[in-house]
């Protein structure tokens, strides 16, 4: 048996993948529910993610497994509009026309970051289409030595510094232009008419988690169920010890998949992992009335949030009974963060105060529910070096033969964490446990 440690996305695809090879295979999840970050809330009608989703043009490993598990025909692409809230101000930044409106950077300005987006290398007057290719070529440069470089010093002041700071707080200078050159490359496909193209799955993302665990088969997970131990004497694994409600269970294993935060693979095994991660603050506000015609807002100012992302204008209200949703979207870089520390309650009031600031024709009677999802470790700073720090996908050279590792530290996670990562870290140890055996 090949036990897998983590009912996450990447756990799943793990065992799928090598269920489909002819192993037989046993997942093993501390909570209750599965799907890691992609757990939902009920509404009026379709379950909504608790942490906002959506997939990119670029996500093509997780279109291709929908489509084998039936579910092509419901991944649907929408529009997601994108704007920029500065001085009192939303600017839709979707079009090639709004975008030349938006009035806080130069033409030459907007000319110089639309040529990054493009991936041309506009400096020294020769374009150069192949210049960031390479991400590990940047991958020990401040993003802010390479914005003023690459593009000018109006593009990192006016438009991506407060990006950063919505993104990473107080670890903004720590992170590389790796990271924002592979963000930028992580982006999907655009309408010049519309906007860019996203996907969401009809009925949110838990389909696609319950078809996933259909295609597993229930009758090899189990919830509930925390990994306590590894027996790796003999420098091979050779079982796994499980607590459940019912006792201790020891299982013999010919290898094991943790495909959980590397905190547990440090737990588990002492292999120690020296990334850092940021925690998420996520809102979900139930609402009569809608707060903004936008998607996607950022925010340019010192708010006590990173984003305000309108779920309902981008999937149909209808789907939710009616009612409109609203995300409220912040990162903490430790558990020291005043937000981290405040209640829900206080959190809400500090939240709405700000949108009230920000709309103020919008009243806050319309919000009829609000609900608050806190994760620790919802995604990795990506800091200069990343690369060197990620884990081994087979640690059979620093641990023990038969161990390997396919959580959130690991490469598919990089340059930006995802649901589509976390499927080809799956993939990536199922063909390494299917070539070794």
């Amino acid at each position: 048996m090949i036990g897998i440690v983590g009912g996450g996305i990447a756990g799943l695809a793990a065992a799928y993948r090598l269920q489909n090879r002819g192993h037989d295979v046993r997942v093993f999840e501390a909570a209750d529910s599965l799907g890691g970050l992609a757990a939902t809330y009920e509404t009026d009608g379709d379950d909504i993610e608790r942490f906002y989703h959506h997939l990119s043009k670029s996500e093509e490993t997780i279109v291709e497994l929908a489509g084998e598990l039936g579910l092509e025909d419901d991944l649907e692409w929408r529009i997601g509009k994108n704007a920029y809230y500065v001085d009192g101000v939303v600017h839709p930044l979707d079009t090639a026309w709004q975008i030349a409106a938006y009035p806080h950077m130069s033409l030459y300005d907007k000319f110089r970051l639309g040529m990054l987006t493009l991936g041309v290398d506009v400096r020294g007057g020769v374009p150069d289409f192949d210049a960031y290719e390479d991400l590990a070529e940047y991958e020990h440069t401040p993003i802010e030595e390479f914005v003023v470089e690459h593009t000018t010093r109006g593009v990192y002041d006016n438009f991506v510094d407060p990006l950063l700071d919505g993104k990473f707080g107080e670890r903004k200078h720590d992170v590389s232009a790796s990271w924002f050159l592979g963000r930028v490359r992580f982006r999907g496909e655009r309408d010049l008419l519309r906007g860019e193209k996203l996907g969401y799955f009809d009925g949110g993302f838990a389909p696609f988690i319950d078809a996933l665990v259909e295609a597993v088969g229930r009758e090899h997970i189990e919830t509930g169920a925390r990994v306590t131990e590894l027996d790796t004497a003999g420098e091979e694994v050779s079982s796994l010890t499980v607590e459940t409600d019912d006792g201790t269970e020891t299982h013999e294993v010919e290898s094991v998949v943790v495909a959980t935060m590397p905190n547990v693979l440090e737990d588990l095994t002492g292999f120690p992992c020296d990334i850092d991660f940021q925690g998420a603050v996520c809102g979900l506000a139930t609402m009569s009335e809608s707060l903004m015609d936008t998607y996607w807002l950022n925010i340019a100012h010192d708010a006590p949030f990173g984003s305000l992302i309108e779920h309902t204008n981008f999937v149909p209200k209808e789907r939710y009974g009616g009612d409109h949703l609203l995300y409220v979207a912040s990162y903490v870089q430790g558990p020291h963060e005043e937000l981290w520390q405040m209640s829900d309650e206080e959190v809400e009031d500090a939240w709405f105060d700000e949108i009230e600031d920000m709309f103020p024709d919008f009243d806050r009677r319309a919000v009829e529910e609000f609900k608050i999802a806190r994760n620790p470790r919802a995604g990795p700073v990506y800091e200069r070096g990343y690369l060197d720090l990620v884990v081994p996908y087979d640690l059979g050279d620093d641990v023990a033969e038969g161990v390997y590792y396919a959580g959130m530290a690991s490469e598919a996670q990089y340059p930006e964490r995802s649901l589509n990562g976390g499927i080809v870290a799956g993939y990536e140890v199922a063909d390494r446990i299917d070539r070794s055996l």
